[in-house]
């Protein structure tokens, strides 16, 4: 499914208050932009039997008091299955999930990123994306829509993803 094809459902699941659609088609600027950034349509993600979301709490080693709390993204079901959290838990499962939808997820979940793994079988290397990246970058649209005047691309960071 192409990325137009997915704000599209994104619109059309969202519940029809006549507020939520509309705040997505405005935004979806902004969850494509981000979703061109990485090599994925389509990203796997762990859950529990109950359909939640595995978070993991990274530890820095010599901060300890520093944590953050990350979501992986995965870019096969293989890789989901094969990771050290799906090894460690049979109850988990992995599920499959459009970016722009993880993409528009991130602001509602209580976490800091999500960690996206983009070459199956490479656990080593990841791209992270700030949770608090994509509020500000969607700020951004919804401010400028609601003064009339259209974002212009030059505000996404070329590190976003």
């Amino acid at each position: 499914m192409d990325l137009d094809d997915q704000i599209q459902a994104l619109i059309d699941q969202a519940p029809q208050d006549g507020t939520t659609p509309r705040i997505i088609a405005a935004i979806a600027p902004a969850l494509k932009a981000l979703a061109q950034q990485l090599q994925h349509s389509q990203y796997y993600i762990l859950q529990s039997v109950n359909q939640e979301w595995v978070f993991t709490t990274l530890r820095n080693n010599e901060e300890p008091e520093f944590t953050k709390k990350v979501i992986y993204v995965f870019p096969t079901l293989k890789d989901a299955a094969q990771s050290p959290s799906a090894k460690d838990d049979p109850n988990l499962m992995a599920a499959p999930i459009a970016i722009t939808a993880l993409l528009f997820q991130i602001v509602t979940l209580p976490i800091d990123s999500l960690v996206f793994f983009e070459t199956p079988g490479d656990f080593q290397s990841a791209v992270e994306v700030r949770s608090e990246d994509v509020k500000n970058l969607i700020q951004s649209y919804l401010t400028q829509l609601s003064s009339g005047s259209a974002p212009p691309n030059s505000n996404i960071p070329p590190n976003m993803a």
